[in-house]
């Protein structure tokens, strides 16, 4: 029994990676548009996240002459998880629409290509929301919008990432992550810590102020158990949230096409409903 439910814990169905992958191709579909609608919208986010992301470099390449620092901020690393996301999501949307509606690649891909996906969803669904609410509480100022440029990176960079992501949970079929995805999504949030103090280490400046054990003193830790707290409550809420859409859309679904199966919705949810079964022999 104990080694069933390990076998089962440690499996790809625990981490919402099904067999067959999403049969109700939900990944892919939206109860408000068509796939190929959809499969624009995301090329839409996919290809302004992009522009964004080049200008931002390129801009303080040759302005600033600061890009060496880039990949220092979480910023800019949960962002470029945004143009990973809708890159992938809308290439495999229109190849959906374009087979009839059928399948997708992702579907005939290896397994540990399927988790990577689910996890990259999971992460693009509460990093951005935690970076916009940490900016503007803690890190915005009079120099936000001091200039176009200032202005329009941060709305950019520290707003729009988050209706983006508002897109995702509230207009498609996406079902709500499951629990076990907390851990391993909280891994690259918590790994940052190091790659903050790294970068002090060799490039002598803290990404963000509050980082600074010189200045925040006893309010350092205060902050990053406040983010690891918040990413929680985040996850728990972004979660709850698609439970609650797929809910309302099967109920109140406009024709049976749009319907989202209710099995589907706990698709992602197998470490909470599916029980390891009793074993027999050696494995009792």
């Amino acid at each position: 029994m104990r080694l069933t439910g390990l076998r089962f814990f440690l499996s790809y169905e625990s981490f919402g990676v099904s067999s067959p992958f999403d049969p109700a191709c939900r990944l892919v579909t939206s109860p408000f548009f068509s796939p190929l609608t959809l499969g624009a919208l995301r090329l839409l986010l996919a290809v302004y996240s992009l522009v964004t992301t080049i200008t931002v470099l390129v801009f303080e390449s040759v302005r600033y002459h600061d890009a060496s620092g880039f990949l220092s901020y979480f910023t800019d690393l949960s962002y470029i998880g945004l143009v990973a996301y809708f890159w992938a999501s809308s290439t495999q949307t229109i190849v959906f629409a374009l087979r009839g509606q059928k399948s997708y690649p992702l579907q005939s891909w290896p397994r540990i290509l399927q988790l990577l996906h689910v996890l990259l969803y999971s992460t693009i669904t509460v990093f951005p929301i935690i970076v916009t609410v940490v900016f503007w509480a803690i890190l915005a100022s009079s120099s936000t919008f001091s200039t176009r440029y200032s202005a329009w990176s941060n709305v950019s960079q520290h707003a729009m990432n988050s209706i983006f992501v508002l897109f995702e949970i509230l207009l498609t079929n996406a079902g709500p992550s499951p629990w076990s995805h907390i851990i391993p999504c909280f891994v690259p949030l918590a790994c940052y810590l190091g790659v903050a103090y790294i970068t002090h280490a060799t490039q002598g400046f803290y990404t963000y102020s509050f980082l600074d054990p010189s200045t925040e003193h006893g309010l350092l830790a205060a902050y990053i158990i406040g983010i690891a707290v918040g990413y929680c409550v985040v996850f728990a809420i972004v979660r709850g949230i698609c439970t609650l859409r797929c809910r309302v859309v099967s109920r109140y679904r406009r024709d049976s096409s749009e319907q989202v199966p209710s099995e589907a919705i706990d698709e992602w949810e197998h470490i909470d409903s599916e029980q390891p079964k009793e074993s027999t022999g050696s494995e009792a």
